[in-house]
């Protein structure tokens, strides 16, 4: 494809490997990040540094964001110096935090007004799927959006799809959070249990990894706890936040989703012992110190 200016904005865990895929393909990229500091690496590689996210969107026609919280979102593209002060008409704005759904809607509503189009594309796979541009990208917004930038996204990403209109990338993200919060539940159990029989957790993984057990989590996140590994591939934080935001909208939908708030939970727990900027697989430690307390 064409050599693009595009705008870049967030370079934590995941963006910045991201934004590394999009400027090694040859691209130009505007960036902007809260903490400048964590964007120099980005900048000794060909990156511009913008003062604000306005002034990426001002050099910029399609602008990415990956950023924290929903209240993140807001601002950066809603705010008085967002990028949607800054933009043109017939620019495209790709969020990929994990955010609420009402709020894609949101900025795809304001975003009409000026002809710009909008488009939510939350992502999957943690620190090592953006470092080996592996993501999964589920996106909702305009489908014209979507086809054009569909190009970049395959730069960052493999398992790509378009879900429907704005915000549905967002529910499918939620879908994904629901499944992996009780996913994780069953990987730090399985292998504490395979700890306390005596077992080699490597040699377990092997076997259940490869069966009717398998999933990404037991494979890549079971394999750190194994190592003592809690670095954050995703912050525990951040976890908690997409946890409430489901249940927010399943109490919305008037639907009961037990198994999520009891995970929920479990992870607050570990927000109470000083967990919360650990990877998800911290909560082998919120379970391990349930079980040594017990036996003290």
């Amino acid at each position: 494809m064409d050599k693009l200016d595009l705008g870049w904005i967030g370079t934590g865990v995941m963006g910045r490997s991201m934004c590394f895929h999009l400027i090694n393909a040859g691209h130009k990229v505007f960036i902007y990040n809260r903490t400048m500091e964590k964007a120099e690496d980005l900048v000794n590689e060909g990156a511009v540094w913008c003062e604000t996210p306005a002034e990426v969107a001002k050099n910029s026609g399609i602008v990415f964001s990956i950023v924290g919280f929903p209240s993140d979102v807001e601002e950066v593209i809603l705010g008085s110096q967002g990028v949607l002060s800054g933009t043109e008409a017939d620019s495209i704005i790709v969020d990929m935090t994990t955010s609420e759904p009402k709020l894609a809607a949101k900025i795809s509503n304001a975003a009409k007004e000026k002809n710009v189009r909008t488009l939510d594309a939350p992502v999957s796979g943690g620190d090592q799927g953006a470092r080996d541009g592996t993501l999964a990208i589920m996106v909702g917004g305009d489908r014209a959006a979507y086809d054009r930038v569909l190009p970049l996204f395959k730069i960052m990403g493999e398992n790509i799809a378009y879900l429907g209109e704005a915000g549905a990338g967002q529910h499918t993200k939620m879908s994904n959070q629901i499944l992996i919060a009780s996913t994780m539940i069953g990987v730090v159990e399985s292998l504490l249990y395979a700890y306390y029989a005596g077992l080699n957790l490597n040699e377990v993984i092997d076997v259940i990894g490869k069966g009717a057990a398998s999933s990404w989590s037991i494979n890549n996140l079971g394999r750190r706890i194994v190592k003592g590994d809690f670095n954050p591939g995703f912050f525990i934080k951040h976890f908690i936040k997409d946890m409430g935001i489901a249940l927010d909208e399943a109490k919305r939908m008037n639907l009961s989703l037990p198994g999520l708030a009891m995970a929920h939970q479990f992870y607050i727990s570990a927000t109470a012992m000083g967990y919360e900027n650990l990877g998800t697989q911290g909560l082998y430690k919120v379970f391990q110190n349930m079980n040594t307390d017990a036996l003290s």
